[in-house]
């Protein structure tokens, strides 16, 4: 063996923890204890610094965790070479944990661990080691510091992160596939022996699933597991460790794992032969029936997809998808006819949408069904035999002439006869009328194309035997044109000649009208009645004419009008004409020839305003008028308004009268000899600052007795006002020019309320009145205003 050889195995040796011999001892060497060593820094002062080599010295301690001994657990011995054994050493211990967690003892430098300690907790503590002169307290040895290291025990089981894990894997699937991956965590030294080194095996879920021992991940162990056989897996992983071995610790978890769905199974229909009914009457795009294909597998990997591939009835029915429910429905794509076909055959065909074409091996992923629809028969309502109908007939035709026949027929096998009916709201006027039994169309009163050239009747068929069923139909009736009206003036011509009108001159241009419409259009033809010595008509030839003089000068003393017969007619068959008079109006003209005078003398117009003037006057008139009524009204308003709006409204009103009284000198207020004589007989008098609306009748009291005392006597007015319904309710200012009693009320007035002591008593007020009541509710709440 090498020297280098050995010196490798004493450092092996020396790193390796001896738990048989804790205890470490260093001695000093003494041909080591003087040995120095040069500094690399010079001193100040030229000198080298020289560093003594400390005598004793360790590394570390080794201590095993979860120690289950009464006494404290020995973690090992410091020793100085210094250490005589007389106890003049004192070992002292700081770091972490000193004095706590390990004590030393002072005088042999025993250190003991007081409590159990856990590696998780803490791995490892740092110490700082010295010993003094215990009579001195000074270091012998310089502060080193050591490690105690905690050894680990397999104290702590595997854990999962989760309880419960979900997973899933596609049905069908190959073995092998892998699931999920669970890894579990050990809380003990990975790099101290086996504690932390974990084994998975699986305790629940064979023989579906298995797990890899190493690394936890959960695979298949079965080839084509089915959804639709069983979807849901339980499957518990145990994790062990120690490598799995006997005596290490253990923890679980549940995996729950589900088939996930994939397109293996086609759809199929529960029956070959589908049998469904459907009225005749349905309109298109009712619902007949729905078929379905069921598909054990779910979400897309079941959606189906109809079709009608074959059948009689592909023109008359159509298939739709209903994406929801997965069905097929049926609808009537034509009109139906029980009478010529009461059964239909479909064949619908089924498909996946969505197909895996790693299954097709499975077969094709579609079915077929065949669908037969009975025609149930319905009491149908009469059918027309056209949609509508168009007659023609000429205005001219007698009243009971037919003009035409509507058909109908009941469509049912019954054939049941019909009964056909006019729509009266179509014929307000009952110008028609129609055959109850064959349809048949007349006339019951007289055509007249001029007042109405169309006619849109609706025509009603009803079963005799089920009046319920009915249908319309609309029959149009053109009225022909016969050339029954004569042709007439167009307009009411206002025509005059002038005096000095040479032969041959232009008067008028007429033109006609008729109210017929030939195919060939209007024609009209103009003469005269008779031959006239001063008019003459030409035809223009283009339904127009002129009227032309044929005389030199006319005189409107002697004639002012002519009447002048002008006979019209057509060309129609048969020929009608009119004969229509044109009044001429002789007038005198200027050279130009516009008239300025048709009567016989001219009539003489004052001279004076023109009557725009006289039309602007009038308004001016009218405006001043109004505007006077709108003051007048204002004005009698103002005084309308009284002094005191309402009897329950006691705001203060300053009311100016603008006149000053006369006093005791003025005896318009109140008659003074009233009250000196109360005897007199007193007259109403009104109110002067306001206009009476309605003047009551005077009431008459009886006249009091000489003896009677004036005081009294006002007393007796003032009840009597009280009470008198017409009196107004207004106060008034009135000089009496007499000084009765003194009042027992006393004064009123609050000027001298602030000179006596407490308060004053108005409950009297109560007792003097309705026109006191006012003043009663406002002096007379003190003492509970007071109170509250």
């Amino acid at each position: 063996m090498t020297v280098y050889q050995f010196l490798r195995l004493f450092v092996l040796w020396a790193c390796v923890p001896h738990f048989c011999c804790p205890e470490l001892t260093f001695r000093r060497t003494p041909g080591l204890q003087q040995t120095t060593a040069e500094s690399h820094a010079p001193r100040s002062d030229g000198k080298i610094l020289h560093r003594q080599k400390r005598g004793w010295m360790w590394n570390q301690f080794f201590l095993l965790e979860e120690y289950t001994g009464s006494d404290y657990q020995y973690v090992g011995k410091l020793h100085s070479d210094q250490d005589k054994g007389d106890g003049s050493l004192k070992y002292i211990l700081s770091g972490d944990g000193a004095g706590t967690l390990f004590i030393i003892d002072e005088k042999t430098g025993d250190i003991h661990a007081t409590r159990r300690i856990d590696r998780e907790e803490k791995a490892f503590y740092t110490l700082r080691a010295q010993a003094i002169n215990r009579r001195t307290l000074r270091p012998v040895e310089p502060e080193s510091e050591f490690v105690i290291k905690i050894h680990d025990i397999n104290d702590n089981e595997p854990t999962f992160p989760e309880e419960i894990y979900t997973a899933s894997v596609p049905e069908m699937s190959v073995v092998g596939t892998s699931v999920v991956q669970v890894t579990a965590t050990d809380a003990d030294d990975p790099s101290y022996g086996n504690s932390a080194r974990v084994i998975y095996s699986i305790l629940q879920g064979q023989p579906y699933f298995s797990v890899e021992p190493e690394t936890g991940i959960i695979r298949t162990a079965l080839p084509n597991m089915n959804r639709e056989n069983k979807e849901q897996y339980q499957v518990v992983i145990q994790a062990k460790d120690m490598g799995g071995q006997m005596g290490g610790l253990s923890g679980t978890t549940t995996v729950n794992i589900t088939l996930t769905d994939v397109n293996d199974n086609p759809p199929r229909f529960p029956q070959n032969t589908i049998h469904l009914r459907v009225l005749e009457s349905s309109p298109v795009g009712t619902a007949v029936g729905s078929v379905k294909a069921t598909d054990a597998d779910t979400g897309k990997n079941a959606e189906v997809d109809y079709r009608i591939i074959d059948g009689d009835g592909t023109d008359m029915f159509d298939i739709i998808t209903e994406k929801d429910t997965q069905e097929g429905i049926i609808t009537v794509k034509k009109p139906l006819d029980y009478e010529n076909r009461r059964l239909y055959t479909l064949k619908v065909e089924a498909e996946n949408t969505h197909v895996d074409p790693r299954f097709y091996y499975l077969g094709p992923f579609k079915d077929t069904t065949i669908v037969k629809i009975s025609i149930e028969d319905v009491d149908e309502p009469p059918v027309f035999s056209r949609s509508s109908y168009l007659f023609e007939v000429h205005e001219d035709i007698e009243v009971g002439t037919i003009i035409g026949t509507v058909m109908a027929r009941d469509p049912d096998s019954t054939s049941s006869p019909i009964r056909f009916t006019l729509d009266r709201h179509t014929d307000l006027d009952r110008i028609f009328n129609i055959h109850s039994g064959n349809g048949s169309l007349y006339t019951s009163k007289p055509l007249d194309r001029e007042l109405s050239q169309w006619h849109n009747l609706t025509v009603i068929a009803a079963e005799i035997n089920n009046p319920k069923e009915t249908t319309r139909v609309s029959v149009f009736v053109r009225i022909l044109d016969v050339n029954d009206n004569a042709p007439q003036f167009a307009v009411f011509y206002d025509t005059f000649v002038c005096e000095n009108a040479r032969p041959g001159q232009l008067i008028q241009t007429i033109s006609a009208v008729d109210k017929d419409d030939p195919l060939g259009g209007q024609k009209f033809f103009f003469s005269l009645a008779a031959v006239n010595p001063n008019f003459t008509v030409q035809d223009n030839e283009d339904n127009t004419a002129r009227i032309l003089t044929r005389k030199n000068g006319f005189n409107r003393h002697e004639i002012s009008t002519y009447l002048l017969p002008v006979v019209i007619s057509d060309n129609d068959y048969p020929i009608q004409s009119s004969t229509g008079t044109l009044t001429i109006r002789v007038c005198a003209c200027d050279s130009q020839g516009n008239m300025q005078s048709c009567s016989a003398e001219a009539l003489l117009l004052p001279a004076g305003l023109s009557t725009g003037a006289l039309i602007a006057i009038l308004l001016c008139i009218i405006i001043l008028l109004v505007i006077v009524v709108l003051f007048a009204a204002l004005k009698r308003q103002r005084k309308k308004e009284p002094l005191i709006l309402s009897k329950e409204d006691i705001r203060d009103n300053i009311v100016s009268y603008n006149d000053e009284g006369g006093g005791e000198e003025d005896t318009q207020a109140f008659d003074i000899g009233t009250l000196r004589n109360p005897a007199a007989i007193e007259e109403k008098k009104l109110r002067r600052d306001i206009i009476p609306e309605t003047l009551f009748i005077p009431r008459r009291t009886p006249t009091a007795p000489d003896n009677t005392d004036v005081r009294d006597f006002i007393n007796e007015r003032l009840k009597e006002h009280d009470l008198d319904p017409t009196a107004p309710p207004y106060d008034s200012l009135a000089t009496y020019a007499y000084e009765g009693n003194d009042s027992v009320a006393e004064s009123l007035s609050s000027l001298e309320s602030g000179t006596t002591e407490g308060d004053q008593n108005y409950d009297y007020l109560r007792e003097w009145g309705p026109r006191f009541n006012k003043l009663a509710e406002m002096y007379g709440g003190g003492e509970s205003d007071k109170d509250a």
